[in-house]
């Protein structure tokens, strides 16, 4: 009962509960009920005439106007049809509509944004005096928690989102959305001078670059004829020498003799390290 077909039933229901309208009866214009022949009691009927919708904008603090994307703002025209017996005269009339405008205005949770009415008629087939009047209420037309009485919300969100909810593909996962909030992890560590040093950050980096403060990429040591390397880069499927990715963050090797004329140095004692990742 959220959509906008079933306002009208909606409000015809909240006006039912209201005690200081307990002596009017209150019904849809659509489906028409029939009314009694002589009219011996007051009757408003209910009716949804048009509905406007338009793009919905939030200023977003700063004086500029975001675009929502599943919600939208909307206009909608409701008709009431007030039918008064004779013997109460044209004067109940408008005591009826002005007591059922001032309920929904000032109790209710729909936005009335204007109300009015047009000149009473007479209805020969039902004995009774009429008056058409109408409210123009303002609205969202969004998946947002609904009131009791259904006003703040018309499309739950299986029929406008269903797609996307009933379709897991179509989500953002926690990890997808933490990767897109916190791309990049930069920190540093102290060599501790072991062969090793793994650095726990708790996910698998995408990319991995480590290099020593001070010291250049690499550097030709001439008391062993090797190169001694101090900076490394790497990606989950391989990389430089001497830095490994794991799943659960780096592996960095110091003073490792498998990789022939290169040595890597990246956990040498004392050295100050930099690492920069891209999960």
């Amino acid at each position: 009962m959220s959509t906008v077909s079933a306002l009208p039933s909606d409000i015809v229901h909240w006006l039912s509960a209201q005690d200081a309208l307990s002596n009017i009866t209150f019904l849809t214009e659509f489906p028409a009920v029939k009314k009694a022949i002589p009219l011996k009691k007051v009757i408003v009927a209910v009716g949804l005439e048009s509905v406007t919708l338009e793009d919905k904008y939030v200023d977003d603090g700063n004086g500029i106007l975001i675009k929502q994307e599943y919600c939208r703002s909307a206009q909608l025209h409701i008709t009431l049809a007030i039918h008064v017996p004779f013997s109460l005269g044209g004067k109940t009339c408008h005591e009826v509509f002005s007591n059922v405008v001032d309920a929904l205005s000032f109790a209710s949770d729909l936005n009335i944004e204007e109300s009015g009415c047009g000149n009473i008629t007479s209805d020969r087939d039902t004995d009774a005096l009429v008056l058409k009047g109408f409210l123009r209420i303002a609205a969202d037309f969004c998946p947002a928690a609904s009131s009791d009485m259904h006003f703040q919300s018309f499309l739950d969100k299986e029929l406008l989102c269903g797609t996307h909810i009933r379709n897991d593909a179509l989500h953002v996962s926690a990890g997808d959305r933490e990767r897109w909030n916190n791309p990049i992890a930069v920190s540093s560590y102290t060599g501790t001078g072991h062969s090793t040093n793994t650095i726990s950050l708790g996910f698998m980096p995408s990319y991995a670059a480590v290099f020593a403060a001070e010291y250049p990429c690499a550097e030709y040591n001439t008391g062993t004829g090797k190169t001694d390397i101090y900076a490394a880069y790497a990606v989950p499927g391989g990389g430089s020498v001497g830095l490994q990715i794991h799943s659960q963050g780096f592996t960095v090797l110091n003073n490792s003799p498998d990789f022939g004329s290169c040595v890597p140095y990246l956990n040498k004692a004392g050295i100050q390290y930099y690492y920069f990742v891209l999960k």
